[in-house]
């Protein structure tokens, strides 16, 4: 670990992330190990179904921009522990009303509280680490989200076959409502870091990230909402074998994210997300085309670990910005992230009845598209002040 890493492992803001990221990542992987055979072993759900909550799941993160109001009454780090609590009521609740309604419902409730975190996860990590430490820290704390995981697919191989469902939902859901109320006690703020405007800002140059935001939350719905459908609907994987398939998926990515961090500060933001576009379409192709269990399930990890590098969208957009406009662009960010969102898991959940393959071939176009818009990145970006650990 290099001395700049270890001078950020000591900040009260980094320690502090750091619980809450663990926390609120093995909530969601907890729901998402358990919510396709959830959906499909107790409910019965087909994929206008599953379309329909995945588009219900990132309401939340279209509402994202509301959360700059909420900074009028609460601190960023509050909300930041309440989103996490109540990620952990949503998952804890999500057994106990096994209809779609009570999914639709539950997922709600999760991901406001996921949505939430992340929003202020992202704008407190930029605002509290400069340009040459902020890839460093976001790739380490990827990485540590990335052991959370493996610790939820462990738990869930180990418990899967001795507990229900709604035993499976409580017990982790519990687990993390307590640690974001007990969070509630830290104060990781500093006097020193950048006031921030309480208001919704747009700004024409910052054009190029909102474009490259939408493009991904796009193409991302593709990935989260059908790729794991796929392989429990028509390769047939069970419990066990996505939750061993998580833990190879989280292992390499508990390896990788430092280095892309590394990346991002040594090759530039343009080189690296050109990486992850090109990739991509070659990944959506083989999704649509893909005949065998050991091929989509080397495409998962494959798409999983490419997508870490997104990490530069938010990187880029921090060197071009003003410091008093990172968390009410963040929160911009997220809400413009959500639009596809919102409307493409239903829209893809029609095309999957018709064929399947359609919602791929469609991340891949999508893809193309951020391949190109990411030309426009200025091969060398100006390195400015801002964050706590330059001061």
């Amino acid at each position: 670990m290099t001395k700049l890493t270890l001078l950020n492992s000591n900040r009260p803001m980094y320690r502090f992330l750091l619980l809450l990221t663990l926390c609120a990542t093995f909530g969601l992987q907890s729901w998402r190990i358990l919510f396709d055979n959830f959906s499909v072993s107790v409910l019965a759900l087909d994929g206008s179904h599953i379309g329909a909550i995945q588009s219900i799941r990132e309401i939340p993160g279209f509402l994202a921009l509301l959360v700059i109001y909420v900074t009028l009454i609460l601190s960023e780090h509050r909300i930041a522990s309440l989103s996490v609590a109540i990620l952990g009521i949503g998952v804890a609740a999500t057994g106990w009303f096994p209809s779609f309604y009570g999914l639709a419902l539950t997922t709600l409730v999760m991901s406001f509280g996921f949505h939430y975190f992340e929003t202020v996860n992202q704008s407190l990590t930029l605002q509290y680490f400069d340009n040459a430490t902020a890839p460093l820290v976001l790739g380490k704390l990827r990485s540590y989200a990335a052991a959370a995981s493996i610790g939820a697919g462990l738990l869930f191989f180990v418990a899967a076959p001795f507990l229900s469902f709604q035993q499976l939902f409580t017990i982790c859901g519990c687990t993390i409502a307590g640690l974001g109320l007990f969070s509630l006690r830290q104060n990781p703020t500093s006097p020193m870091a950048t006031t921030q405007h309480k208001k919704a800002i747009f700004r024409k140059r910052y054009w190029l990230f909102y474009t490259l935001t939408f493009m991904a939350g796009a193409r991302r719905q593709i990935f989260i909402a059908f790729s794991v459908f796929l392989m429990v609907q028509r390769f047939h994987f069970s419990v066990q074998e996505i939750a061993v398939l998580f833990l190879i998926n989280n292992a390499v990515n508990y390896l990788i994210s430092p280095l892309i961090g590394r990346a991002i500060v040594r090759y530039g933001e343009r080189r690296v997300l050109s990486l992850e576009y090109l990739s991509l379409i070659f990944i959506f192709i083989a999704y649509a085309c893909a005949d065998s269990r050991l091929l989509v399930a080397i495409l998962y990890i494959l798409d999983h670990m490419v997508f870490n590098f997104a990490m530069a969208i938010k990187t880029f957009f921090q060197k071009m910005a003003d410091p008093r406009d990172i968390a009410p662009s963040m929160a911009a960010g997220f809400t413009i992230n959500h639009i596809a969102a919102v409307v493409l898991p239903v829209i893809g959940g029609m095309l999957w009845m018709v064929d399947y393959r359609i919602p791929f071939w469609g991340g891949a176009g999508m893809a193309c598209l951020s391949l190109v818009a990411v030309q426009l990145i200025p091969g060398q970006l100006r390195q400015s002040k801002g964050g706590i650990a330059s001061k």
